[in-house]
């Protein structure tokens, strides 16, 4: 192999492959990053366990003398180009199994990684697939993959459960203690379809996605799921295993609601939080819903103190007066992921689950259990 390629290009293309390079793998070879030459376009290739991206890079710039293929470690490359000098990278494969990288006054040898260790990627497209916009996408990913769970020995609540049924699409995600539920109207529609994808691997797909009115290819196999961006192939494994019925967790009525204003309920829910009794992560702050129409935020803690937030709501507060205590972690970052200005919390009671939504995210729903407290 030997090309010349702008260095921004090379640089731009490698950074989005990055996104699968394993970093930790029984198998060296994972580590690599796979330089294909063929028919004057290179195309860059990288996988880990949970998922595996071919982008394929095509600029008037690259000078193909010599095709050909190589394995190159992928953490020192990368690094490598980020801190060349010039526009121009040449690359030249050598003898020994080296690859001569040279740019205005650098001239760097890196040591090949065996090609004959790395493993067959099929990124099959099929026949019959999903088509759905980037930003509606992106929109989905971002309300509800946060609330997937972290912890695998339930590895099936580690992902997002995609269903589709004619011209819905809903997302699902939820770690037993939260869910978050989001529909969208397709433009078409489909057979039914039950997914269920794993949640690190729709994060890495965000940050490849870009913010745009472009569509996106989703294509469903057996086990795996490909998304076709452009120039971008994303290939990532599916999980194995029943999704909950979590339609039974989402309550039917609502006797006590309160419209917020976000930021506000937002900020006060922040302050609060700093003396929780529990630190960081697990902080518990308390609602209290007064007869005059007032809302208490607070917390307590005897070792260094109590906060005390009050809040008034947008409109009149339905219902009776109520106290519930939650996790600040929880209904921060449900809070967050909401669009709209004004939220309406809905209560069923002091020790049932309690649900947001918000007037311009139509068709999401938030829901959060309750923390009993002394």
């Amino acid at each position: 192999m030997r090309i010349q390629v702008n260095k921004d290009k090379l640089l731009y293309h490698l950074l989005i492959a990055q996104k699968a390079l394993s970093s930790k793998t029984p198998n060296p070879a994972l580590q690599g990053i796979k330089l294909e030459v063929k028919d004057g376009t290179m195309v860059l290739t990288t996988s880990n366990s949970d998922i595996s991206i071919r982008v394929q890079l095509e600029d008037n710039g690259l000078e193909v003398e010599k095709e050909g293929t190589v394995l190159v470690p992928g953490k020192y490359f990368i690094e490598i180009v980020r801190k060349l000098d010039g526009q121009t990278v040449s690359l030249t494969e050598g003898e020994d199994n080296l690859l001569r990288i040279e740019a205005d006054h650098s001239d760097i040898t890196l040591n090949l990684l065996d090609l004959e260790d790395y493993p067959e990627l099929h990124f099959k497209e099929k026949e019959d697939f999903l088509k759905i916009k980037v930003r509606t996408l992106k929109t989905i990913i971002r309300q509800t993959a946060f609330a997937t769970s972290s912890i695998e020995n339930r590895p099936i609540l580690t992902g997002v459960n995609f269903t589709i049924d004619g011209e819905e699409l809903e997302g699902v995600a939820t770690d037993s203690y939260r869910l978050s539920q989001k529909k969208i109207s397709l433009e078409e529609s489909y057979d039914p379809m039950n997914v269920v994808i794993p949640g690190k691997s729709l994060e890495e797909l965000m940050k490849i996605l870009e913010d745009n009115q472009e569509e996106v290819e989703v294509h469903f196999d057996q086990n795996r799921v490909l998304f076709k961006y452009n120039n971008v192939l994303f290939l990532s494994r599916l999980l194995e295993g029943n999704y909950p019925e979590t339609g039974k967790l989402i309550p039917q009525e609502y006797p006590v609601q309160i419209k917020f204003n976000k930021e506000q309920l937002i900020t006060s829910i922040e302050r609060a939080s700093l003396l929780s009794s529990r630190d960081g992560q697990n902080a518990i702050v308390k609602l209290n819903v007064r007869q005059d129409n007032v809302v208490e935020i607070s917390s307590n803690s005897p070792e260094i103190g109590r906060v005390l937030e009050e809040i008034h709501p947008v409109d009149e507060i339905v219902g009776s007066p109520i106290k519930i205590a939650f996790s600040s972690k929880y209904v921060l970052e449900a809070l967050k992921v909401f669009n709209s200005s004004e939220i309406i919390v809905k209560f069923t009671g002091e020790i049932r689950p309690f649900v947001m939504t918000g007037e311009y995210d139509e068709d999401m729903l938030q829901l959060v259990l309750p923390v009993k407290t002394d």
